[in-house]
């Protein structure tokens, strides 16, 4: 499928680049990204290729949040169509947000209000050490409704208080501290930590991964006793299937497993 605001490639090796690509509004998310980002997320899903993800923005930004001229656009409408729209944005952060493969963020540059929900879906995002961010809905008289769920989720209760009522710029070293990132790199390290990511990922049996998404979702959400008969039968499963069979067999007789 052709897109026309992002690019979707996947390299031989099953790794997968979703490529925002809107430069002129610093990769604005705007009615037709929002929708070309769920194709992309049902064609991820349904692949028996794709192995990994990286999401990243064109040229100088990573992604300055909701489309101000979308928005604008959304006054005038009626209420059950604003909310048709806004159901889009939340259905797209959730499927972003519940990949069957890993989502890794590649924050090139500057990422603002939904530009921070972005990086708060994926399961864990780099940062270069000049990127900059806020979470500035409020300067604008709206709030940061959407992404809220998985930008508290990321960065937690205190820094979300802090942040989500001044509209305030903050520097990479911030959002590290705050879980935000997971490491920060000077410009020309970001391909290559991306990649040495992507290396141990590929490492790694896709089945157990996808498996292994689903049980941080399921334990983050469950009490302790559902939480233990679940982890009981996930690990009961994970002996039964071939992934379990043959990389056990593969360590130790000292051979790679099939998905290496």
């Amino acid at each position: 499928m052709s897109y026309e605001f992002l690019t979707f490639e996947i390299d031989d090796r099953g790794v997968a680049t979703i490529l925002l690509n809107r430069p002129k509004v610093h990769n604005a998310l705007n009615a037709g990204l929002i929708r070309e980002l769920h194709v992309v997320c049902n064609e991820v899903n349904d692949s028996k290729h794709i192995r990994v993800v990286v999401l990243t923005g064109a040229e100088v930004s990573f992604c300055a949040g909701g489309d101000l001229r979308w928005m604008e656009s959304n006054i005038n409408k009626p209420r059950e169509q604003r909310m048709e729209e806004t159901d889009e944005l939340a259905s797209m952060l959730s499927m972003l947000n519940s990949l069957t493969k890993p989502l890794i963020g590649r924050v090139q540059g500057p990422a603002y209000g939904g530009g921070v929900g972005m990086i708060s879906v994926c399961d864990f995002a780099i940062g270069v050490s000049t990127a900059t961010f806020g979470l500035t809905e409020v300067k604008l008289g709206l709030t940061p409704a959407t992404i809220s769920p998985y930008v508290v989720k990321r960065i937690g209760e205190r820094n979300a208080r802090r942040n989500f009522f001044n509209a305030r710029i903050f520097k990479a070293n911030d959002a590290l501290n705050m879980g935000l990132l997971a490491d920060i790199v000077e410009a020309d390290e970001l391909d290559a930590a991306i990649e040495r990511e992507v290396k141990m990922i590929l490492k790694c049996a896709p089945g157990a991964i996808a498996s292994a998404k689903k049980l941080i979702a399921y334990v983050d959400s469950h009490s302790a006793e559902e939480n233990k008969a679940y982890t009981v039968a996930n690990l009961a499963d994970a002996w039964e299937t071939s992934e379990g069979i043959e990389g056990i067999d593969a360590f130790l007789n000292k051979r790679k497993a099939p998905w290496v």
